[in-house]
């Protein structure tokens, strides 16, 4: 898309605290985990360039602290996590039509360390004495730490990691932990890990026990129904997926 068309207005949440300027009625509120940072700004330009009477305002974040944030009455329009245990607990919570349901993407998850050590080569060489500390999202709130939790049970190694972890409050926050320097290692999709190529470097692929899978629906209640299901449309296309692989999604 042109870059002269008018950026997105992001609201970025910081510790439960709005860091932005608050949406105005016209807006299409889209509350997304924050993986999906970089592809949803592409399709929110490509979807103003088309509805121009309408502004996509990206609201990025842990799946799960932005859906209490939907569920304390905060504005949003639509709903995409990174993962279903988000998105079941936002049905079970009818803070969205479970109707709209749809499951468009899918990623990886991937054991990065910093671009200029050596670091562990797969999760098992975590164990290390050598390895002190380790970047994991908080699997209490974070799709990213839950799949890492997983990944790291069936392999029997979840105990001596969690010793060592630094947990994040997004997977964004563990990215940066590595790419700074500040941890040994971490767990990030391998979506995150291209965003800071040049800082962090990809030492494995980790097979989940549940495939990466990103699902969106409308939040209950929209007032932007048709601006929502245009937006959904859109992500889940043929435009729309090919957006999502270029910043390194798969189909789901």
């Amino acid at each position: 898309m042109s870059t002269s068309l008018r950026p997105l207005r992001v609201l970025a949440f910081g510790l439960g605290l709005l860091a932005a300027l608050p949406a105005r009625g016209g807006d299409l509120v889209v509350s997304a985990a924050v993986s999906l940072t970089e592809a949803f700004q592409e399709l929110g330009r490509r979807y103003e360039a088309r509805h121009p009477g309408t502004k996509v305002v990206l609201n990025t974040g842990a799946s799960d602290k932005l859906l209490q944030q939907i569920l304390a009455g905060a504005p949003a329009d639509l709903f995409a996590s990174a993962d279903q245990v988000a998105m079941d607990k936002a049905v079970a919570q009818k803070a969205v039509d479970p109707a709209t349901r749809a499951t468009f993407a899918g990623n990886a998850l991937v054991l990065i360390v910093p671009a200029d050590a050596k670091g562990p080569a797969s999760p098992a060489a975590l164990l290390d004495p050598k390895v002190r500390r380790v970047a994991v999202a908080n699997p209490a709130s974070v799709p990213a730490g839950r799949y890492a939790r997983e990944a790291l049970e069936a392999q029997g190694l979840w105990a001596a990691v969690e010793a060592k972890a630094v947990f994040g409050q997004s997977v964004r926050q563990c990215l940066d932990y590595v790419a700074r320097g500040e941890v040994d290692a971490g767990f990030v999709y391998a979506t995150d890990a291209a965003v800071q190529a040049g800082k962090v470097r990809v030492a494995a692929t980790v097979p989940t026990r549940t495939p990466v899978t990103y699902p969106i629906a409308l939040v209950a209640g929209t007032r932007q129904a048709e601006a929502a299901r245009a937006f959904v449309a859109l992500v889940v296309s043929a435009e729309g997926r090919e957006v999502l692989a270029r910043f390194g999604f798969t189909a789901p």
